[in-house]
């Protein structure tokens, strides 16, 4: 309500001192008239939901250039007020704060650009004389744009979405490169415009192709990610995960793969429907991404299996991890019929099982052999009971169970088990070993949540 109003009025002050003159109405016209065709490329392949990139900042920087601030205000407004009518509609409430917020953003940019520019003078007399400097200012202008507009507009996805990763959706490689594009190619139209509005003929099939080519780049995205989790897709992963394997066999660096699986997945899709049990999914997805590191690779394998790949961690680090994703994802507040304290919800148990195989530092093993090792060891834990982490270290042939958190350290200093068993000949009987807490082996003890580690699952084997 605050970006709004401030926009609001804003545009009614402007608005009070305003000018017209024929000459800057046929070019807000010619660039709103460029826009407009380009809403209809977009009504032709719809709009994508999230946040999105698109090229209309190619039309409306030079707006802000080019003419008085106020066309700069309202041209966001009419161009939204044509997407919603011509390619989909969306709640109004988010239309009205996009353009708001472009338009301040649109505001603040002018306000620069008029402020660089010498009292008085024509932006178009002003590159005849000084060119460098207009260039300058120019840019400088759209950089502000993209500030002030990022500040904004960012700050309302995130509080909508807290799970929303700004340094990916604005720092990323791929969407700097798209917005500093868009700003050269925004340059250069104001640059042709000042020539001639001929320009706008030549322009308008370059900044096609350049839309489309941002389309482009979001239909890779959504190939790569499962539809319902926003995760890496099986196959996505698998082949990330294959070459995150090789590189670390190659460099003798320690990796592990976990295999996550959904405890009794059926009965609360059946209990509670599959609503809900979507819900669940997404919430669990949610859950990973917040915990793993940005290196980390998270996956849906299908159904309510998940996988991740961790690299550059240790067999002893990697069941803590999968234990720390265990932990959370059993205190989901996950509710029946609407949210948590809603007349008639009820909270829905959810838990998970997870095997991990280790690949120790020197090992030389496949993606699929660790895969089979995480296999093997969820299947364990899933014969255990459920809700806990089973673990396999492909290069030794042992295997840890990981208790939960608050079974690590008896407070009386008394004994606690782990499972260490020798699986590497056909028909070997597993050995069970009981490590003391206290003992003087204390590497073979796995580290709380947050505290240094150098032991390995090899130490398992005393």
């Amino acid at each position: 309500m605050l970006v709004v109003c401030g926009y609001l009025a804003w545009v009614c002050v402007d608005a009070a001192l305003f000018r017209f003159y024929l000459e800057d109405l046929l070019l807000f016209g010619a660039l709103l008239g460029c826009g407009a065709a380009t809403v209809e490329l977009t009504r032709r392949s719809s709009e994508p939901a999230g946040v999105v990139k698109d090229v209309y900042a190619v039309w409306e920087l030079p707006v802000v250039i080019l003419l008085p601030p106020l066309y700069a205000l309202v041209v966001p407004a009419i161009r939204l007020a044509l997407t919603q009518w011509r390619v989909r509609r969306a709640p109004l409430y988010r239309r009205v704060f996009t353009a708001s917020a472009i338009g301040i953003a649109y505001g603040s940019a002018s306000l620069v650009y008029h402020g660089i520019l010498p009292v008085g003078c024509h932006p178009r007399a002003y590159l005849w004389a000084h060119a460098d400097m207009w260039l300058m200012a120019a840019a400088l202008t759209g950089l502000t744009q993209w500030v002030v507009n990022q500040g904004l507009v960012l700050t309302a996805v995130k509080a909508a979405d807290p799970a929303t990763r700004i340094r990916d959706t604005v720092l990323g490689v791929e969407p700097l490169h798209n917005d500093v594009t868009e700003l050269c190619a925004a340059l250069l139209v104001a640059l042709g415009m000042t020539v001639s509005y001929v320009t706008l003929i030549i322009a308008l099939p370059l900044v096609t192709l350049l839309q489309r080519s941002f389309r482009h780049t979001q239909l890779l995205n959504e190939a790569r990610a499962d539809a319902k989790t926003g995760l890496l897709n099986a196959m996505t992963w698998d082949r990330e995960a294959a070459a995150e394997v090789a590189r670390a066999v190659r460099t003798g660096s320690p990796l592990a793969v976990a295999l996550l699986d959904l405890d009794r997945f059926k009965q609360i899709n059946d209990t509670y429907g599959h609503l809900v049990g979507d819900n669940v999914l997404r919430q669990i997805a949610t859950t990973m991404t917040q915990i793993l590191r940005d290196y980390d690779l998270a996956g849906r394998f299908g159904g309510e299996e998940f996988v991740m790949l961790l690299p550059q961690t240790r067999a002893v680090d990697a069941l803590r991890i999968a234990e720390r994703v265990r932990a959370h994802i059993s205190q989901l507040p996950i509710y029946s019929g609407g949210a948590g304290g809603a007349a008639g919800a009820e909270r829905v148990p959810v838990t998970v099982s997870i095997g991990v195989a280790a690949l120790d530092a020197g090992s030389r093993r496949e993606l699929t052999d660790l895969l089979a090792a995480a296999d093997a060891a969820l299947y364990r834990a899933k014969a255990s009971g459920r809700d806990q982490v089973q673990m396999i270290s492909t290069s030794r042939g042992l295997s840890a169970v990981r208790p939960r958190a608050a079974d690590d350290l008896p407070p009386d200093g008394g004994t606690f088990t782990r499972t260490a068993a020798f699986t590497g000949g056909a028909g070997m009987p597993e050995i069970d070993v009981r490590l003391d807490a206290g003992m003087a082996g204390g590497e073979a003890q796995l580290p709380a949540d947050g505290s240094a580690s150098t032991a390995t699952t090899s130490a398992l084997a005393v």
